[in-house]
């Protein structure tokens, strides 16, 4: 069958390079990570739990079979699968004062799911909830986290407003000696660290922050004592006061529209801007809730991840922004045949540059709506975001543009250099002081730091070799999820495991490899369980081969948290990286492997 001829561009690829080169050169720093601030010490403050009363209790110094190191979605689907496995014995350390994770964290007005409710939700099937809405916002999901450890009994044992100070392997005992600042001392069978890629605040590095006079506090730590209102708005206690949000990344996209609706005066400090795609939230249809078949789920996920890897389904189940440039511009452009989706042999660079047009077809519609939604022109080019899609996380929102037309509403943008400094009574910016009365970091969460820092404790396995330490030059595991001489010990991360933009798929084949392996142990009375050297091996390989197509556009990218502030390390990025083809290719491969039976790659140690 004749290929198409190639479409006709309605834009320079070269000039839209040269100005994304530009742009990026305009950000890039030579401090990277070390621009942001560790929120300790006279920072510890921003720490603090808003959410509820300190939780008093007797420390811990008992024996269970399994420890559970975090209570969002990854901890969930783990303690769900081991009770439906029948693991009575399960002790959740949470720093939160209740199930959620992230979700607890985050109540900030405006704060909800930006993938699909209906695939990103854990466990619907399982507690027979269907979400309200096509993207469900903080307080549903919060609730149904804490639906989720009421109905498999999760909450039995769980140790809240709790830190891991040091998990250290205790041979003598085959077992892992749990510390945490409450003063518990116990030891666990088996433990799995479900920490969450992004648990831990950070601050932008801007000199003077210390000095600010006014109110502040980070976004997952919202002060509604200060703000009023909830997470659904109707901030009252701003009505009169001057605010200032410093980032524009996804956090900023949601909260700011209700920001501008309650504050008398807002001031956004800009520094890169976020691409900012149609939501169309809805309401759920009552009849198409009742018309759903059991695996409803899992086939929608799986359906999601598929069209989002580049991979060819007959129908996009869920079809919204994630899937577009898959799902219509790419199959639009070549039939799915450079990419190998439609059965054709891959092309590699064809499907390089095809991606590439795509790419730049589907921003300059994302830049378009800036023009279309934002009356102020020098705010709608502000507004523009000049690299490709993924080098950050693309936002979704219908009120975001929407707010640079109040009147109240100032968007600072710095031209990629940031705010300059911070003083007692505001932010300085361009040259500027704005003085204002609150300033909110939208700042986000600590990504490529040390493990030992943004885990908040030290890992230490036989003959007490600490985890950071065994990983200082690089990632190694067996699919991402055991490492050599830390045995019965399980990871729940992103680096070496397959990638969706639907995390909460990631964490679901996780949590069933890891659920199966503890079972395993339990039926087959396994003492210890750890990986060999040359399958370790072996695995970091096969991750950094496949991962190598994946450098020059990180290193084209504008700085953000995917390509480590704009200072990518070719080898450690393709290492700790993800498993490029996806997590529909990882499921196959870890699905398999336990299949055949033998659990090839692992050593044990019977009872």
């Amino acid at each position: 069958m004749a290929q198409e001829a190639a479409p006709t561009l309605d834009f320079d690829p070269d000039a839209l390079r040269e100005k994304y080169r530009i742009e990026r050169d305009k950000r890039l720093r030579a401090d990277g990570n070390n621009q942001y601030l560790e929120v300790t010490d006279g920072f510890a403050h921003y720490l603090d739990d808003p959410y509820v009363s300190p939780i008093r209790r007797e420390p811990c110094t008992d024996e269970v079979e399994v420890a559970v190191i975090g209570g969002g979605h990854g901890g969930l689907l783990i303690g769900a699968k081991l009770r439906k496995a029948g693991v009575e014995s399960i002790r959740y350390i949470e720093k939160g004062g209740d199930f959620g994770g992230t979700w607890y964290w985050n109540r900030y007005p405006g704060a909800a799911c930006d993938t699909e409710a209906y695939i990103y939700m854990p466990l619907l099937e399982e507690t027979g909830y269907v979400p309200t809405e096509k993207y469900a916002k903080a307080p549903e999901i919060l609730a149904h986290c804490q639906r989720i450890g009421k109905h498999f009994d999760l909450y039995r044992d769980a140790l809240f407003q709790t830190q891991i100070t040091e998990l250290r392997w205790d041979e003598a005992k085959a077992a892992w000696n749990v510390r945490t600042d409450r003063g518990d001392n116990f030891h666990a069978r088996f433990v799995c660290m479900a920490n969450g890629p992004l648990n831990r605040p950070k601050l932008p590095g801007v000199p003077g922050i210390e000095s600010f006079k006014g109110h502040s506090f980070h976004t997952s730590r919202w002060d509604y004592a200060y703000t009023g209102g909830d997470s659904y708005g109707n901030m009252t206690g701003l009505a009169d006061k001057r605010v200032a949000v410093i980032g524009t990344g996804a956090t900023a996209i949601q909260c700011v529209p209700h920001l501008g609706a309650s504050a008398g005066e807002l001031y956004v400090f800009q520094r890169t801007p976020s691409s900012v795609d149609v939501r169309a939230n809805r309401p759920t249809e009552a009849d198409w809730a009742q018309s759903l078949q059991p695996g409803w789920q899992r086939h929608r996920q799986e359906n999601f991840s598929t069209l989002t890897s580049g991979g060819y389904a007959e129908e996009d189940l869920v079809s919204d922004g994630w899937t577009e440039i898959i799902g219509k511009l790419l199959r639009g452009r070549i039939g799915g045949d450079a990419l190998g989706g439609f059965g054709g042999t891959p092309d590699p660079e064809a499907a390089g540059r095809v991606i590439e047009m795509a790419d730049y077809e589907k921003m300059n519609q994302i830049r378009a709506r800036c023009d279309a939604t934002v009356h102020d022109r020098a705010t709608a080019d502000a507004l523009k975001p000049w690299y490709r899609q993924f080098c950050k996380r693309p936002c979704f929102h219908d009120e975001y543009l929407l707010t640079y037309n109040r009147p109240n509403v100032t968007l600072v943008d710095t031209q990629g250099r940031g705010v300059e400094r911070i003083t007692e009574k505001g932010v300085v910016a361009n040259g500027v002081e704005y003085e204002v009365d609150c300033i909110i970091y939208a700042s986000g969460f600590e990504v490529g730091t040390a493990l030992e820092r943004r885990a908040g404790y030290q890992v230490y396995g036989e003959g007490g070799l600490a985890l950071s330490e065994k990983w200082r030059d690089g990632v190694s595991t067996l699919y991402g999820m055991q490492t050599r001489g830390f045995p019965n010990c399980f990871i729940v991360g992103l680096a070496q495991v397959g990638a969706s933009a639907n995390i909460t798929h990631v964490l679901e084949v996780q949590s069933s490899h890891i659920s199966h392996l503890i079972q395993h142990a339990r039926e087959h009375e396994v003492l210890t369980m750890d990986v060999a050297e040359e399958a370790e091996a072996a695995w970091v390989q096969k991750v950094m081969d496949a991962s190598l197509a994946n450098i020059n556009y990180l290193e084209s990218c504008t700085p953000g948290y995917y390509n480590n502030e704009g200072q990518p390390n070719g080898a450690l990025i393709r290492r700790n990286g993800t498993f490029a083809p996806g997590i529909m290719a990882f499921s196959r491969i870890v699905e398999e492997w336990r299949e055949e039976g033998n659990l090839a790659g692992l050593e044990f140690k019977r009872m």
